[in-house]
């Protein structure tokens, strides 16, 4: 059944937010497989790739747990809206990275992807827990005008 996120019982916003969430979870789930198991060196090499390229070490242990969140925390729908938002800025973090580094386009491995992550979470949290969550997010409050 439909809950947690879903306005006024819309099934199809409920089911949307589901994909989104199991597609972000799996995409979490293919970043830290290349960082434990693909990277030459593993964990170590791409720990040591950022803290050498200046960011200070809380910045690697940050990024290892939002993916680590969105990992097993996503799929299931266990509060769905905070694990976005706790990953997004890691998201803007990569954008960054990339593009001082590369420009912008993805062709160049530049920040268009992690922007689109960046617009996947922002919508994750909009779009609430979806169908099948397990433990739900608060709902968004509607703004006062």
């Amino acid at each position: 059944m439909v809950s947690g996120g879903s306005v006024g019982g819309d099934a199809r916003r409920g089911y949307g937010a589901l994909l989104l969430r199991l597609l972000l979870g799996l995409l979490f789930i293919a970043h830290l497989y290349w960082k434990l198991v693909l990277l030459p060196g593993g964990l170590p090499a791409w720990w040591h790739g950022l803290v050498s390229a200046g960011y200070p070490p809380f910045v690697p242990a940050y990024v290892l747990s939002a993916e680590i969140l969105g990992a097993v925390l996503l799929i299931p729908g266990v509060l769905t809206r905070y694990v976005a938002a706790y990953a997004m800025p890691m998201m803007a973090g990569a954008a960054q990275f990339w593009l001082v580094r590369t420009g912008f386009y993805f062709t160049k491995s530049g920040a268009e992807m992690p922007l689109v992550w960046l617009v996947l979470l922002a919508l994750q949290i909009v779009l609430g827990d979806g169908a099948y969550a397990l433990v739900l997010s608060r709902p968004l409050r509607a703004a006062r005008v």
